[in-house]
């Protein structure tokens, strides 16, 4: 079984491959962090398509931790959730909750683990 992997749904195309690449220097390379950004002709807004092909290929075997950046970015992942349930969606802030997820996945925790630092990241105090 692999590692947990990560899903960055985001009304941005831009913003979710960003912070995926943040994501790339304080993870290891085996997790799969796999943006979900803009819609598919590269507008802004959410995909359903673009969000499950993600989940999909974040999937290795250790279950799928879902960020979302805005509330219309929750509505279309949990409509995507209600066809194929199994990935969390976790409510937690975009950025500094993806890097808690990050960081706690390298480590090899479980999906359970993985969604709880992203929720803790919320209380962390910025200075």
């Amino acid at each position: 079984m692999g590692l947990v992997g990560i899903v960055l749904v985001s009304h941005s195309e831009q913003l979710a491959s960003g912070l995926r690449d943040l994501l790339r220097q304080v993870a290891t390379d085996e997790v799969r962090i796999e943006p979900a950004g803009g819609t598919g002709d590269g507008d802004l807004g959410t995909s359903p398509d673009l969000i499950a092909a993600a989940i999909a290929r974040a999937d290795d075997g250790a279950g799928v931790v879902i960020l979302a950046d805005l509330g219309s970015a929750v509505l279309t992942t949990r409509a995507v959730l209600e066809d194929a349930p199994g990935p969390l969606l976790v409510d937690a802030p975009f950025v500094e909750g993806a890097v808690a997820a990050a960081v706690t996945a390298s480590a090899g925790a479980d999906l359970d683990t993985v969604a709880e630092a992203a929720r803790e990241a919320r209380d962390v105090g910025k200075f």
